[in-house]
């Protein structure tokens, strides 16, 4: 039989997490790069291949919107920085997303979106109509929102007579994190106490608002009710002074953070949460090690360690790029990580 087409799939935004997107889905035979929508206007008119170290794809770079929007094209890599990052309305990317919809794309997102009613009926509202009116899907996922603290949580919890407390803990070390924008202005390592608490008060609602989704997502698939999503986040300040990717971090200064968001029934944990960010894991010695911590306390007790991923950003991407056959082969709506079939690397196995 003939292989089928490929499809047609549009990158947006060329950021840390789309750079590596972008690169699967030219050199993966499957797909066909039709569009690539850039925020850089030093990007604007390159070719996309070179943009990435690879050969030229014929593939220009745009920063215009209505050229993507009237694009011929199955599915969207939408991989955008939180519209709360450039001062904006949070409702920004919901209108992005659902303006994709409608024109007849399927959208996977990297933003959120990996359970959508967190946001409220009238979100879900938007959302479900522009997948009507384009007949297309969306589908929210990453790593972390997307797989570690949602997906393998469930999936371990198919071992379970009894389950009492979810927990999940990622510790991350961003010492070769190229991206400024996300480690000094997203994540504030490098600032002051005093200017840390200014700049990431966006960025605080944006991670609950991502960290809820997974609470909630797993809490919901096991048809527990939460009462409220509980948020805590804390600080530490370098003793010592080093550099990283981002920039030099000074004496004094954010070099690590710890966030904690819980899901409660009437009082108590059912999930929990656990993200810490550090600026160097080597100069930071408080706080757990880099890698991914699920425990399930019940019946029976489960821990499972994933020591290290080397490349957090590339897995973040490689997910959404393997989810997109099926999204496009999915009916048309809303679709979470339980409707869909489990994305695996099963197009890009390579043997020696």
């Amino acid at each position: 039989m003939p292989s089928p087409p490929p499809l047609r799939v549009v990158q947006w935004a060329t950021g840390a997490v789309g750079r590596y997107s972008l690169r699967n889905l030219i050199n993966r035979p499957e797909f066909e790069l039709v569009g690539v929508l850039v925020y850089d206007p030093d990007k604007v008119g390159l070719d996309a291949g070179p943009l990435v170290g690879l050969p030229e794809t014929g593939v220009v770079c745009t920063d215009d919107v209505d050229r993507i929007l009237a694009l011929e094209a199955d599915c969207v890599l939408h991989m955008p920085l939180p519209a709360s990052y450039f001062g904006g309305d949070p409702s920004t990317d919901v209108e992005t997303i659902c303006a994709l919809l409608a024109s007849g794309k399927n959208v996977v997102t990297t933003t959120g979106f990996v359970y959508p009613r967190c946001y409220g009926p009238a979100v879900v509202g938007r959302l479900e109509a522009a997948c009507l009116a384009g007949g297309a899907s969306l589908h929210g996922t990453g790593i972390n929102p997307g797989f570690m603290s949602d997906m393998l949580p469930l999936a371990l919890t198919g071992l379970s007579s009894r389950i009492d407390h979810v927990y999940v803990r990622e510790s991350s070390d961003f010492r070769g994190h190229p991206s400024r924008q996300i480690v000094v202005d997203l994540f504030g390592f490098t600032r002051s106490a005093k200017d840390y608490a200014a700049a990431v008060r966006p960025f605080r609602a944006f991670q609950r608002s991502l960290f809820a989704e997974s609470v909630q997502f797993v809490a919901g698939n096991l048809d527990v009710a939460l009462d409220e999503v509980e948020e805590s986040d804390e600080f530490e300040l370098a003793s010592e002074e080093f550099e990283i990717a981002a920039g030099l971090v000074r004496v004094g200064t954010v070099c690590a953070s710890r966030w904690t968001f819980s899901g409660l029934v009437r009082g108590r944990p059912f999930m929990t949460v656990e993200c810490v960010y550090k600026a160097d894991a080597t100069k930071v010695s408080r706080w757990s090690d880099p890698g991914f911590t699920i425990h399930i306390e019940g019946v029976p007790q489960m821990t499972v360690t994933v020591d290290e991923i080397s490349h957090g950003l590339a897995g973040a991407a490689a997910h959404a790029v393997n989810a997109v056959a099926a999204l496009c082969a999915a009916p048309p709506g809303i679709r979470t990580l339980l409707d869909l079939p489990l994305a695996t690397g099963r197009g890009t196995v390579r043997l020696a």
